[in-house]
């Protein structure tokens, strides 16, 4: 490799510049001015018609052909409804906001924290007064009702079970 003459060397960078400017005025140009090119719309062939794409608007049309010509609707933009959307939630939310400050409308509201328990937490056994004898709490109507549906399932299972066992012996003989 030979080292870069002076002269050479000095044009290397004005080179590059011109060719900077020249690539980035191209794609300005290409961006600004689509009628140059294709026109203003761009048509795309689909099954009902085509579909036109305005160049400067963005909005999009179908395009199909009835008994008197030509015509084009223009298809709903998403982001539009969802822009309606977003506005019509921020307005029942304010409306709410507003609500909610001017006080409670809510009746029989009580300002006290209802207490907090679990109703599968068995209680302490108590020691009654006076004497020194333990009380066991009794069960819960849902604990009674869990074991009735225990049972229950459990009883079925047992006649189904002997049932088959009937159905396999009285086969066999």
């Amino acid at each position: 490799m030979r080292p870069l003459k002076s002269s050479t060397a000095s044009w290397l960078p004005a080179i590059a510049f011109a060719v900077a400017i020249t690539a980035s005025g191209g794609l300005k140009a290409g961006q600004t001015t689509p009628d140059g090119e294709n026109g203003r719309y761009s048509m795309t062939p689909i099954p009902e018609g085509v579909l036109r794409l305005d160049t400067r608007t963005g909005t999009v049309s179908t395009c199909s052909r009835n008994g008197t010509g030509w015509a084009c609707y223009a298809v709903p933009d998403e982001r539009t409804a969802f822009d309606a959307e977003i506005g019509r939630l921020q307005n029942e939310v304010e409306k709410l906001k507003g609500q909610l400050a001017a006080g409670p409308t809510v009746s029989g509201k009580i300002d006290e924290a209802l207490p907090k328990s679990d109703p599968l937490k068995k209680a302490e056994p108590k020691v009654a007064e006076g004497e020194r004898r333990i009380e066991i709490p009794l069960p819960s109507d849902q604990d009674v009702d869990r074991v009735m549906s225990f049972l229950e399932k459990a009883w079925r299972r047992l006649i189904d079970m002997a049932n088959r066992v009937q159905k396999d012996v009285s086969g066999k003989i």
